[in-house]
């Protein structure tokens, strides 16, 4: 058989405009990830960045007292009465405390049951552990919250178990505010640390032991410095909930005010956005500088 007759007898293939891009498509690796990454990368911009500035512009304008209409004009007057006005400061730092508090409960509540999870569990009974630490996420956080508003009432659960040992409810205030949210956070916590001690090899753990080391010098030597990332990554996700959260304070928090009932409150009965948007700014400038502060330690990457 000749080279043409060889030719003719195999079907020349379509070049259709699909082919052609993806042949063209398949030299520019760049153009390629562009591509890929374009609708992401759009919808971030628009609903984060977008909304960041909208907010921080909005910080900017002011509310007429007489008429209630928005003044457009640019003007720093609500970064200044936030940055001057004892009750903000105040409210601030109620809110980080609550925040650190949150934080510190959760942590120290989640690396028991993640080492437990982790390292001495069984297959079984580890994937029995994850589905029990997952299910308080299937409810809703408003049956949660008013559950523990329940619970620390007068008369209720905690009082009537306490009173068994010669203590009391701690009722509504502070304490039942980070006795709930430490609650509804912890799955979080839990999660990111239980997945760093997978990470931590058990040869390292057995050569510790066979060495001499006990196990709290395991734990500090070995098992923490690894675990550091992790335990940030967990305080990230419960550090931040809280200091944004305004429905538990309403709840169980009695009279007490966080930074987001002071946007709510502003937002609506108030009916002064700009300001609400400026006190906005600084859970989000607290968040900005810490995530900042723990970059480099990589526990960004275990979120």
């Amino acid at each position: 058989m000749s080279v043409d007759t060889a030719r003719a007898a195999v079907p020349e293939t379509r070049r259709t405009a699909a082919r052609r891009v993806s042949s063209s498509l398949s030299a520019r690796p760049r153009a390629r990830l562009a591509l890929l990454l374009a609708a992401p990368l759009t919808w971030l911009v628009l609903v984060y960045v977008v909304a960041l500035a909208a907010l921080l512009v909005s910080a900017l304008w002011t509310v007429d007292s007489f008429t209630g209409e928005i003044n457009r004009s640019l003007t720093f007057d609500n970064l200044k009465e936030i940055a001057t006005e004892s009750l903000y400061r105040t409210v601030t730092l109620r809110t980080v405390g609550v925040a650190v508090l949150v934080t510190v409960v959760d942590v120290a509540i989640a690396l028991p049951i993640a080492f437990y999870m982790a390292k001495l569990a069984s297959q079984r009974m580890q994937r029995i552990l994850v589905i029990a630490v997952l299910t308080p996420l299937w409810a809703s956080y408003l049956v949660k919250a008013f559950a523990w508003r329940s619970v620390l009432s007068d008369g209720g659960i905690f009082q009537w178990a306490a009173s068994r040992i010669g203590l009391d409810t701690p009722g509504y205030g502070l304490t039942a505010v980070v006795i709930t949210q430490a609650y509804i956070w912890l799955p979080y916590v839990i999660l990111p640390i239980f997945a760093g001690l997978e990470r931590v090899p058990n040869s390292l753990l057995d050569a510790s032991g066979d060495l001499g080391a006990s196990t709290w010098q395991t734990m500090r030597t070995i098992v923490l410095p690894m675990l550091t990332p992790a335990i940030i990554a967990g305080s990230i996700f419960s550090f931040s909930l809280t200091l944004g959260d305004y429905i538990t304070v309403n709840i169980v928090g009695g009279a007490n005010q966080m930074l987001g009932n002071l946007v709510y409150t502003n937002v609506g009965a108030a009916n002064n956005l700009p300001l609400a948007a400026a006190i906005a700014l600084i859970p989000i400038v607290i968040m900005i500088g810490y995530l900042t502060a723990v970059r480099r330690t990589g526990a960004l990457e275990n979120l």
